[in-house]
């Protein structure tokens, strides 16, 4: 059981941090001592968010199809049960 929660807290602890570091990470001009000259440094996310939350968007639409599919199938199986004569 402390190996499943480990698990879980590592990849929650894992997500948030590059969450926030993203979230922390700013376009910035930083002059360049050599030439005198600025240069943009264009920070690049660690984490592509939009691709994560597509990519979630579909899992849970999967999940819940297949949820939906399986309890149609118990319901009806109730159903079949329920007309079968006893005896």
């Amino acid at each position: 059981m402390r190996l499943l929660l480990g698990m879980i807290l590592g990849a929650a602890l894992t997500i948030g941090g590059a969450y926030l570091y993203d979230n922390g990470r700013s376009n910035t001009a930083a002059g360049d001592a050599t030439t005198g000259s600025a240069v943009t440094t264009a920070s690049r996310p660690m984490v592509n968010w939009d691709v994560v939350n597509l990519k979630w968007h579909e899992l849970t639409e999967g999940a819940r199809h297949q949820w939906n599919r399986v309890t149609a199938n118990v319901q009806a199986e109730r159903a079949v049960r329920a007309n079968e004569p006893r005896g």
